[in-house]
């Protein structure tokens, strides 16, 4: 575990989160991880709709511990006058706005970007949505697992004799969140620049971060739309297969768990077919390159399947990591708690946590990624309860006395601490 007093990249950023479910608060998380401060804003009462998604028991699920790591939780009531207005004056204090309400919500409330401008005009505005604040489809509503579909990825994603299928995660969310994380980090950077070059910052328009879950996941469709425009290539679901790469896929071993085998590099093959006793399919001519691979893909899946079929799980992956080929378990939840590599990387990071039940429980989070300085930072504290926070910013931030914080409180009913 590496020590609190660990140099962050982000220390001295405050950002202020509108956000809820997964997309704008796993921005929010990544800012916060590199020590950012993230004032999470919340509704009174439920506050946001993760507090209840997988809660297996108490009142917070372990889904909104993870991605509102990090944060402090306010509550304020967004639908009336004096809710807004504190939304104003703490913008005014702080460096990045995250939101991914329908777009034209903080517009019809007041609070849309040329209000956030006029309360602080270096304010960096990321936003995220369905489809983007502009072009036809702007003002539709939508999950991720509408964008994944909208983006290629669902049509990519299962068997070929089966309907598209959804993988076990919210990626689409995820993955906005990332690309809104960064482009928040960009303009806070080009702001930053032209503050030491003693130039004019951004604009409004250039502090205004546009990020669609759709086109998030477009852009992780690596040549799905150039291969389709340059040969007329429609790509297939192929199960647990990569279009045009063999051999690479899940293979059942006689204990009954599978392992992966990615062996589809040129290099490698000859020795991936030694080890698995085929020679012949190793000095082949027909299979020396990617392309002959994936016509016989069958083929060779049919060989590598009779072969890890004699060994478990543990004895195949010795077998082929004394090869040098590149294969690995298909892990479990349990897997990873006492996976050595991960712990040695800090990768699992243990708290004391409210689950409901009769005595706090200690849990496992993952940790930060990227690693900085050879081992993940360490996680200041997992998401906060509803709530928590809102006395100290109040006070801190925008210098209200207790008298009118009780009367905010009173106000916001239910969920303040």
């Amino acid at each position: 575990m590496m020590s609190e007093n660990t140099i962050r990249p982000l220390d001295g950023v405050r950002v202020l989160e509108l956000g809820n479910y997964i997309a704008a608060p796993t921005a929010g998380r990544m800012l916060a991880d590199f020590g950012a401060e993230v004032i999470k804003v919340e509704r009174p009462k439920t506050g946001d709709e993760l507090r209840n998604w997988r809660l297996y028991s108490g009142d917070t699920s372990m889904l909104y511990r993870t991605i509102n790591r990090n944060k402090k939780s306010i509550v304020l009531d967004l639908r009336t006058e004096e809710g807004r207005q504190l939304v104003l004056d703490l913008a005014a204090k702080c460096d990045i706005l995250l939101e991914n309400f329908r777009p034209g919500t903080l517009e019809k409330w007041g609070i849309g970007p040329d209000a956030l401008n006029a309360a602080n005009p270096d304010l960096v505005i990321t936003r995220i949505s369905a489809f983007g604040q502009t072009g036809p489809m702007s003002q539709r509503p939508g999950f991720a697992a509408v964008a994944e579909a909208a983006g290629g990825f669902r049509e990519l994603v299962g068997d070929p004799d089966r309907p598209p299928v959804r993988v076990g995660v919210s990626i689409g969310d995820s993955i906005a969140g990332l690309y809104a994380a960064f482009g928040a980090v960009m303009a806070l950077f080009q702001r930053e620049t032209a503050k030491v070059a003693g130039t004019q910052g951004p604009s409004l328009p250039h502090r205004i971060i546009d990020v669609a879950l759709n086109e998030s996941i477009l852009s992780m469709m690596e040549s799905l739309i150039p291969d389709y425009l340059a040969y007329g290539v429609k790509r297939e679901r192929v199960g647990g297969r990569m279009e045009g790469i063999a051999p690479s896929n899940a293979y059942l071993c006689n204990d009954g768990n599978s392992i992966i085998i990615a062996g589809n590099g040129d290099a490698i093959f000859q020795r991936y077919m030694d080890t698995i006793g085929r020679p012949d399919l190793g000095a082949d001519p027909g299979l020396q390159t990617n392309a002959g691979r994936w016509e016989r893909r069958d083929e060779l899946d049919a060989a590598i399947g009779e072969w890890t079929a004699q060994y478990s799980r543990e004895e195949a992956l010795k077998i082929l990591d004394t090869a040098g080929v590149p294969s690995g378990p298909i892990n479990t939840a349990a897997d990873i708690c006492s996976d050595e590599q991960y712990a040695a990387r800090n990768m699992i990071q243990q708290f004391t946590v409210d689950t409901g039940e009769a005595e706090p429980k200690q849990v496992g989070f993952p940790g930060i990624v990227p690693v900085i300085g050879g081992t993940s930072l360490p996680i200041r504290t997992v998401g906060p309860d509803l709530g928590e926070h809102t006395r100290e910013v109040l006070e801190t931030l925008l210098g209200k006395t207790p008298e009118q914080i009780d009367s905010i409180v009173n106000d916001t009913v239910g969920g303040l601490s």
